[in-house]
């Protein structure tokens, strides 16, 4: 069936549509109320913004899929987008889950965990903490304040243990040692719930009425502790930032935009309290309409597994606040409401996240702005035709020969983009032949990029002229003719006795290569790029180069299969420890058997089984 069919045929029912190239990749994915309205919606002749006119002449197919609900629609629309990155929405990038404490209470003995991952396990969750370094400020007082514990153990009443140096110092009442009563131990568990919370006037008031009981019954030294802890206590609650009286749960969203910049800034509020902040600055959004990026927000970061507070605060209203309202209700279990405030103290917080979100975006731009002008720089000095603000970067690696391979690397204005890294086995050539080597990469990289139309601007090759000339003939065998390609090589020279290096950019058809200011920022910025890629391969080959030396000595021991081998390694980190085991080690390693560990000592002591010799690996 043809696009124009298709377009004919459209359900008028809830659903998602995924708009593809003439690839077949997907490009764009939406939801609709009415399917046949809104995909019809483009392809009108009325006026379309820069974006939507780009996307309309990509279009060369398009998939429809119904669903019951506009809800169900969200939900569907946001895990597509999250699994297919389609280069015509809005991407959160924020692939990272947040931190938050655990506070298991069905636990006889509970501890505060550090997780970044949330279950539906029972457990007390508070968060989340970003930036991070808010939370461990909170735990770090927190131990020094409570003495919880802290370690790993299995607590075992009737296999008592000796208390490590926490409980020596007073850090932990040590419910290891057997006598600890676990309606103390969770007496002090609601005492770190009440401080968490907020609720420190409750939490002082107690512990105030216990130090004056404490005195009375002259148990000086109980109450000199308690006067310790509600001294830390006071201390600590005149560092929290309480924007909220009421204790409400809330995230509050503000939006600035420059342009064809925005920043988004969330605040996370908990009980009352100001957690933490995260900004989301996006680029390049070709006259996105405010509503429409928040919706596209909104849809993203609530389908991240993360704790949805009892209110969310907008800064303007959005078409489908309700159903995302919905949506969030379901998914936290309870009641919530997203609302945009007018007037009153919510409306003030509102106002302070937006403003937190115009310096940022300040200072996004004039960071942005000296970026550009070192790439405006590097693209005058090696007379380049595109402004490289996309560079990938190869660098081949291997000894005598061996276990040959390539990284890729990519920095997008003038940072890492690590998730467009690269590795490379090379296939095709035997031997040692970095010429070799470095055509078949590019060859591999640039035949699937031209296919996905994700070409950078600027192609960086770690080698001099015999690597370049192998990189632009496997270019021009794929007629790759877009991104400008440099080869980039180290150089050394002796002045009165002295050596110094210098960076030389080889050019396609230049005979005489460029020699690079070392002092100046544009050096800086390829010399960074190639260095990493440089390591990237590095780190690749020596992965490959233990992962051989395992193979080939486990592998040859009778009981040693994959399972095992790779429960070993993790357990001692690298063959070098697993040599030096004993077997009563090696035993405790899950998975292995007596007999199995006495077959890894046998056999790097060349002796038989059944414990002859030394119980160390030699």
């Amino acid at each position: 069936m043809t696009l124009s069919e298709k377009l004919q045929n459209l359900p008028d029912e809830p659903g998602v549509y995924l708009m593809k190239d003439s690839r077949g990749h997907i490009v764009y994915v939406g939801k609709a109320v009415s399917l046949k309205n809104r995909v019809r919606s483009y392809f009108q002749k009325s006026a379309k913004d820069e974006k939507t006119e780009a996307l309309v002449r990509t279009i060369a197919d398009l998939e429809t899929i119904v669903t019951h609900t506009e809800l169900e629609a969200l939900i569907l629309e946001s895990t597509l987008i999250k699994k297919h990155h389609p280069r015509f929405n809005i991407i959160l990038r924020d692939d990272k889950n947040y931190p938050y404490l655990r506070l298991d209470l069905k636990a006889e003995y509970p501890r505060l965990d550090v997780v970044r991952g949330l279950k539906k396990d029972g457990a007390v969750y508070y968060g989340p903490y970003v930036p991070a370094g808010g939370m461990w400020e909170i735990l770090s007082l927190i131990r020094r304040t409570f003495p919880l514990a802290t370690c790993r153990k299995e607590f075992n009443r009737e296999k008592p243990e000796r208390p490590c140096v926490q409980h020596q110092i007073g850090r932990c009442m040590a419910p290891c040692a057997g006598d600890v009563d676990p309606e103390v131990y969770k007496d002090v568990v609601s005492q770190v719930r009440l401080f968490i919370e907020g609720k420190n006037r409750d939490l002082i008031d107690m512990l105030q009425q216990r130090m004056e009981q404490a005195s009375e019954r002259m148990e000086f030294e109980r109450a000199a502790e308690l006067r310790d802890r509600i001294a830390r206590i006071e201390g600590a609650f005149e560092k929290q930032k309480i924007i909220s009286p009421g204790f409400e749960n809330q995230d509050v969203i503000g939006i600035a935009s420059e342009g064809r910049h925005a920043d988004i800034q969330v605040l996370f509020v908990r009980n009352g309290m100001l957690l933490g902040r995260k900004d989301f600055h996006f680029v390049d959004l070709h006259g996105l309409a405010g509503e429409e990026l928040l919706t596209h927000f909104l849809h993203q970061f609530y389908a991240k597994e993360m704790i949805v507070p009892a209110e969310v605060l907008l800064p303007f209203d959005v078409p489908d606040r309700q159903i995302v309202e919905s949506w969030l209700t379901a998914k936290r279990g309870a009641k919530m409401e997203v609302s945009v405030p007018q007037r009153g103290r919510k409306r003030e917080m509102v106002q302070m996240a937006s403003d937190n979100a115009a310096q940022s975006l300040k200072e996004q731009m004039l960071s942005r702005k000296s970026k550009e002008r070192v790439l405006l720089r590097l693209q005058e000095e090696l007379g380049l035709r595109n402004l490289p603000r996309r560079i990938e970067a190869f660098d081949i690696s291997n000894i005598q020969g061996t276990e040959t391979v390539a990284s890729m690397v990519s920095f997008d204005n003038n940072l890492p983009d690590k998730r467009n890294y690269k590795r490379f086995k090379i296939r095709s050539v035997e031997g040692q032949d970095d010429f070799a080597s470095m055509a078949e990469v590019v060859r591999r990289r640039y035949a699937r990029a031209k296919e996905e139309g994700s070409l950078p601007d600027l192609i960086l090759i770690d080698g001099g002229k015999g690597q370049l000339n192998a990189a632009l003939d496997a270019l021009i065998e794929l007629e790759v003719k877009g991104p400008d390609v440099i080869g980039l090589a180290k150089a050394r020279s002796g002045e009165d006795g002295s050596t110094r290096e210098y960076e030389r950019v080889f050019l396609p058809g230049v005979e005489e290569p460029i020699i690079l200011e070392p002092t100046s920022s544009t050096t800086h910025l390829v010399a960074r790029v190639r260095d990493e890629a440089h390591r990237f391969a590095i780190e690749y080959h020596r992965k490959l180069r233990e992962k051989r030396a395992v193979r080939s000595e486990l592998d040859d021991i009778p009981g040693i299969g994959d399972a095992r081998k790779r429960a070993l390694l993790r357990h001692f980190g690298s063959l070098a420890k697993i040599k030096e085991a004993t077997a009563e080690e090696l035993t405790s390693v899950k998975g292995m058997t007596k007999k199995a560990a006495e077959e890894i000592v046998s056999f790097y002591r060349g002796v038989g089984i059944q414990g002859q010799g030394p119980d160390r690996l030699s």
